[in-house]
């Protein structure tokens, strides 16, 4: 915890430097109902990383809804902290507005802050916010059953190392350089997973856009659900784990995998029915946002899922992917008839199996699975040197703002050893 680390700048409480701080609009002012394609920038916990803004999963709401809401405004350069937070998303986590940043405003859950920048920076309020010291600091303080949560009178009480406005700008200057490093790396490997994944679906693509989906007179035939899988009840196995499907398509078992990307089944019981190693495993509610894919381990899951089987000599690997593909391609969404919290409600088997899919044969859904089979490892290798990087960032950041080194003689070494390409 906090007190296993010697600081060497004087602890002072965030309040002491803020100007305004706000959170988000709670309650019916701003629901995902509101949301529209464009206009002001909705920000959300998604968007906070450690010391980053993620520009990933963008969501506005109309103008003219955004001017009711201008209290909670964002403007470039802002400093937005993370009031909820996670095993591997802590509460208390911030970073700075982009300056490209439009019209915005956070959401609830976040904080909007704007300092006295002659005594602290943003920016260096933003690393030192995100540290392991000050997140460990901020955990003490947190309530919620399930998840970390604080309120805007706890993020005034945050404590941080604050060293000269200078030494401020240093330690910034080198984190911005060496963190970046370790950034550059994790974007590298994921890029290549991304090339690798695009292979793959384009060619699941070239089938559905030859199939009767696309040219009803003249494609290639199509076929049911129904017809390509059998939906399969077992009875749930004592003491298996529990297995989850993410949004990403992998379907494995919850404790492999950290706590975000995929959604509580709505059930008292997740134990409801067990899941064998190849079945395609689909998430009744959450399946139109990716959760949808092959099982790659042995375990039971709520009965929120459907858990099948292909028919015939189909390959569950395939039609697993082509499932999750049809799905974030909006395709499958077409053919519900009601949702619940924004989520396709696919539920009902019945609807479900009835949907057409292309019809491919079985020799090239074996091919496309193979590729989907040596992906899988390089897939896991590179999730296990994310995760090992992100640590090795934190540690730097945190070293960096406690004092631990002096950051202009350490600036130019190989700070970030270990974590290669």
């Amino acid at each position: 915890m906090t007190g296993a680390v010697d600081v060497a700048f004087p602890q002072i409480a965030l309040r002491r430097y803020i100007h305004e701080i706000t959170d988000g609009p709670f309650g019916s002012s701003l629901t995902s109902s509101h949301y529209s394609n464009d206009g002001a920038r909705v920000i959300r916990l998604g968007n906070i990383g450690l010391a980053c803004f993620k520009d990933a999963d963008a969501a506005y709401i109309p103008l003219h809804h955004f001017e009711n809401l201008r209290r909670h405004e964002v403007h470039p350069g802002d400093l937005i902290i993370a009031g909820l937070g996670d095993g591997n998303h802590p509460v208390g986590r911030a970073c700075v507005a982009p300056t490209n940043l439009g019209p915005a405003l956070v959401k609830a859950d976040c904080f909007r802050a704007r300092l006295d920048e002659s005594r602290l920076t943003h920016r260096y309020a933003a690393w030192a916010l995100s540290s392991s010291f000050v997140c460990d600091q901020v955990s003490t303080l947190t309530r919620g059953s399930t998840r970390a949560r604080i309120n805007l009178e706890m993020a005034r009480d945050i404590r941080i190392p604050v060293p000269s406005v200078e030494e401020q700008r240093r330690i910034t200057r080198f984190l911005d350089v060496e963190a970046g490093k370790i950034d550059s790396l994790i974007s590298k490997k994921n890029q290549l997973i991304s090339l690798l994944d695009e292979r793959i679906d384009s060619r699941i693509l070239q089938h559905i856009g030859a199939s009767e989906l696309v040219h009803p007179s003249t494609g290639d035939p199509a076929l049911p659900i129904r017809r390509a899988l059998t939906k399969v009840i077992r009875p749930a196995v004592a003491n298996a784990d529990v297995i989850t499907a993410y949004r990403d398509g992998q379907v494995t078992e919850r404790g492999l995998r950290r706590a975000e990307g995929y959604t509580l089944s709505a059930t008292t019981d997740p134990q409801g029915q067990s899941v064998r190693v190849g079945d395609v495993v689909v998430h009744g509610l959450d399946g139109f946002a990716g959760a949808i894919g092959t099982s790659e381990a042995v375990g039971n899951c709520s009965p929120v899922y459907h858990v099948c089987v292909p028919v015939g000599d189909g390959d569950s690997r395939f039609l697993g992917r082509l499932l999750r593909l049809l799905a974030i391609q909006g395709y499958l969404g077409n053919f519900a008839t009601s949702t619940r919290e924004r989520a396709v409600d696919f539920r009902n088997w019945d609807l479900f199996g009835r949907i057409p899919i292309p019809a491919v044969p079985s020799k090239e859904q074996r091919e496309i699975g193979e590729w989907i089979t040596r992906l899988r490892p390089l897939r896991g290798a590179v999730r296990k040197s994310e995760a090992l990087a992100t640590e090795r960032r934190q540690a730097l950041i945190t070293a960096a703002v406690t004092g631990q080194f002096d950051v202009t003689t350490a600036s130019g070494r190989n700070v970030t050893e270990g974590v290669s390409v």
